[in-house]
């Protein structure tokens, strides 16, 4: 008797790519022997690091996720919330390295991206000189933990004429005035009230790319400490600690492409460079007479 055959349907799909395999849209650095804290070059005390508080989700769009300028990639992206790339394509001098757990070990920075006051092409040459918000970013695409995910440590730093210094409760105050940018609000967020309860959305759009984009708040990949923390002497506000421990993770849809029906102008939903700069100010002097 002839062995039976199993019958021979159509072939299974294919799996999702590794990096839509993350439980939360990333993998969790300390997992593979990394670190949510960059190392920084001579600090004091030596061995001190910036914290990585910005996640944008492997989840997000994989078009907005591909570190490109064009075809609405993650460059437009930054610009469409008032950031843009390093003064007329010059290096930082200060790089930082990372550790994202995925095999690759301490990699320096891919880029440092400013905000750009309002414009997209000069702006951040103002940053530089007068200080403002500001992230350096990794990509999360090693050998043994590829999602794809950006990684960012974000800070809201002094002028160059105290040394690109970090302002009071600086890393908190830029990782909320990051989120209040890329989601759009009307006002400046309550830093001392977050919580990993906390949720933001809204849209941005520029160079008629409209982007969507979700934020939560988690705890549990930093620390609530000043331990470990650069500049932790100035940071700190009124005896509480340098971090509160809160990573804003963004998740980015893209809602509108170039060339699509309806058209945007370039500029309606990006966020209103002079009146968050004002915002931002008058916050940091407020900080500064507490």
């Amino acid at each position: 008797m002839p062995a039976m055959i199993a019958a021979r349907g159509p072939p299974a799909p294919a799996l999702p790519p590794h990096r839509r395999s993350t439980n939360y849209g990333y993998y969790n650095p300390m997992d593979g022997g990394g670190s949510m804290l960059t190392q920084v070059q001579d600090t004091y005390p030596a061995g001190l690091g910036e914290p990585i508080n910005v996640i944008i989700s492997a989840y997000s769009d994989s078009q907005v996720l591909q570190n490109t300028l064009t075809n609405g990639g993650l460059i437009n992206y930054f610009q469409s919330f008032g950031f843009s790339t390093e003064c007329l394509g010059q290096s930082d001098d200060s790089v930082q390295t990372a550790n994202l757990g995925d095999g690759s070990g301490y990699l320096n920075q891919t880029a440092v991206i400013r905000w750009d006051y309002g414009d997209a092409n000069f702006g951040t040459c103002q940053e530089s000189v007068e200080g403002g918000n500001h992230f350096r970013y990794w990509i999360q695409n090693g050998p043994s933990a590829d999602s794809g995910a950006i990684f960012m440590a974000t800070s809201y730093e002094m002028p160059i004429a105290e040394q690109h210094n970090i302002i009071v409760n600086g890393y908190n105050l830029g990782r909320d005035w990051l989120v209040g940018n890329a989601t759009s609000q009307s006002t400046i967020l309550p830093t001392a009230n977050m919580t990993n309860t906390s949720t933001y959305s809204g849209q941005t759009s520029f160079n008629s790319f409209t982007y969507s984009t979700t934020v939560t708040y988690v705890s549990g990949l930093l620390q609530n400490t000043s331990n470990g923390i650069n500049h932790y002497q100035t940071v700190a506000v009124n005896g509480q600690n340098a971090i509160d421990g809160l990573v804003a993770v963004l998740t980015v849809k893209m809602v509108q492409q170039a060339g699509s029906s309806s058209s945007a102008a370039e500029w309606t939903h990006r966020p209103k460079g002079l009146s968050w700069t004002l915002l931002a100010m008058a916050c940091v002097i407020l900080v500064s007479l507490l």
